[in-house]
Formats: structure tokens, sequence, C-alpha cells
């Protein structure tokens, strides 16, 4: 009787020590849930702020193109050497 008492003991101190780890583990599993819905997260933003970037680049080159073909509409005429002078106003 006294095997018996003692295993069931031993038994008990076992079922004890299960049960720690298991909460510890799932402390540690519900970390690690936590880090990846951030990292998720992270990840949308940063994929949010990549496509306005994206958006901003090419707003950027449209209004380069634009300017290069207005600016090519104007002509320079050859001119002299000497400058021409400005009337002042008295």
């Amino acid at each position: 009787m006294t095997e018996i008492v003692a295993s069931v003991n031993r038994v008990t101190d076992i079922m004890g020590q299960i049960t720690a780890a298991s909460t510890e583990q799932s402390a540690g599993i519900e970390q690690v849930n936590q880090t990846v819905i951030q990292m998720d997260e992270t990840t949308q933003q940063n994929a949010a702020l990549v496509e306005e970037a994206m958006a901003a680049a090419r707003a950027m080159e449209k209004q380069s193109s634009t300017l290069t073909q207005l600016v090519s509409l104007f002509q320079l005429e050859a001119t002299s050497a000497h400058p021409v002078a400005t009337k002042q106003v008295a």
C-alpha cells in the first residue's frame, strides 16, 4: 500500500510538472502569436507605404514628362555677344 501511495505521489508530481510546462509553453506560444500579429501589421503598413511611394513616383514621372514637353516648346534665338541695354525708369 505504501508503494501505491508513493507511486500516486510521483504521478501527481509528474502531472504538476506537466501542467507547469504546458502553462509555460502556452504563454510562450501566445507571445509568438502576438509577435506574428505585430509583424503582419507592420508588413501591411509597409506594403501600403510602398504603394503610396509608387503612386508618388508615377505622379512625379508624369509631371517630369509634362515639364520636359513644355520646356521643349521654348526655343532660344541666336543672340549677339552684346547685352541688350534696358531703359531705367525715373
